[in-house]
């Protein structure tokens, strides 16, 4: 994103000096010596002012728009060439399109308002009917580009907010399960502890004691999903390492190798449900945008204080574009909610990958 932006920046600057070059000579040529200052001032500064919008783009905004009024009433009233000329024009139009792409209403509106002004100022009070229509052009273009892209991330943006809330309800859901895997020990603990209390007072405190593992593990396990309460509509995940082999043999797509624990591991239901969703929102992934890979590789593993998955594939270089959709908002958003984290992006050679860390510390 940085380099793009250097890039862009760059583009700018070179188009912007190569229009004042221009400008100045045609009008030393037609005009005569020294009539191309103002324009070439004029060019500049708001040349500069577009460059470095991005640290404040409402006030780069009004300074530049401020300067092209200034300039346009300086050469109608001493008789110069007509402006902005279009070097400024540029420059201006890429502090309405920025403006109105990424500024509050109101400042964006006042911007664009402001860029009409200045369009019309053009067309009214120049010498040259030429310059007016280039800047009204350059107006017209900016703001449509400028609302086009305000329009394409609120899109985005409330797209990625459904996404989280959809993710967010699937834990409410989810949470049902969690809680009642451990208030069922709880229960039992509580009753086993009332048949033995009065015949063997030596197994009551081991009761108690379980009764408060329990209770730790469940108020852990709340920990990651409070506050995501929102349905009652309550429905099961998968808790076992049964569930990602079958998960694995119902992918059409390429062939997957699945590399898991020897043994059944005690997590809790929460860091095994989520591990189910990332294996198959990854494999999900790759059918979308990677259905030419030869092999997946899946790998699950428990480290010391985490459960490690790592999903990648082998597609080729031309298949390495960007994959970070809209269903990676919500995965990064269930990791998350557990404590952990969650990577996504090309492989060490070839192909994606997809990398989640999720505590079990945490989770208990």
């Amino acid at each position: 994103m940085r380099f793009a932006r250097t890039s862009t920046d760059v583009a700018l600057g070179g188009v912007v000096l190569a229009l004042l070059g221009y400008s100045a000579y045609q009008l030393a040529t037609v005009w005569g010596p020294q009539y191309w200052i103002l324009d070439a001032v004029a060019g500049a500064v708001v040349g500069v002012i577009a460059l470095v919008r991005r640290f404040d783009r409402w006030r780069a905004a009004v300074a530049g728009l401020g300067v092209a009024v200034v300039t346009i009433v300086v050469a109608w009233t001493a008789g110069l060439p007509a402006e902005p000329g279009p070097a400024m024009a540029v420059g201006l139009a890429v502090l309405v399109g920025s403006g109105v792409a990424a500024l509050p209403v109101a400042q964006a509106t006042a911007v664009a308002g402001g860029g009409l002004i200045v369009a019309v100022g053009s067309l009214s009070i120049g010498h040259s009917s030429g310059i007016g229509t280039v800047n009204a052009i350059g107006w017209l273009v900016a703001v449509l580009a400028g609302a086009a892209t305000r329009i394409r991330d609120v899109r985005r943006r409330a797209t990625a907010e459904r996404i989280r809330q959809d993710e967010r309800l699937e834990l409410a859901r989810e949470l049902h399960d969690v809680v009642a895997h451990h208030i069922s020990g709880i229960v039992l603990q509580a009753q086993g502890a009332r048949l033995v209390g009065g015949r063997t007072p030596s197994q009551y405190d081991e009761s108690l004691a379980g009764i408060e593992v329990a209770g730790a593990e469940a108020l852990a396990a709340m920990r990651r999903m409070v506050g995501l309460l929102r349905s009652d509509d309550l429905v099961a995940g998968p808790v076992r390492l049964d569930e990602l082999r079958e998960l694995v043999a119902r992918f059409e797509g390429p062939a997957v190798e699945l590399h898991l624990p020897a043994t059944e591991p005690s997590w809790p239901p929460e860091v095994m449900i989520t591990v189910c969703r990332v294996v198959q929102e990854s494999l999900t992934n790759v059918a979308r945008h990677a259905a030419h890979a030869a092999t997946v590789t899946v790998h699950v593993t428990q480290q010391r204080r985490a459960v490690a998955v790592e999903v990648a594939d082998d597609a080729e270089p031309a298949g390495r574009h960007q994959r970070a959709g809209y269903g990676l908002i919500g995965l990064r958003e269930r990791v998350e909610a557990l404590g952990g984290t969650l990577e996504a992006g090309p492989g060490k050679a070839t192909g994606w990958a997809v990398s989640a860390s999720v505590p079990l510390e945490a989770a208990r």
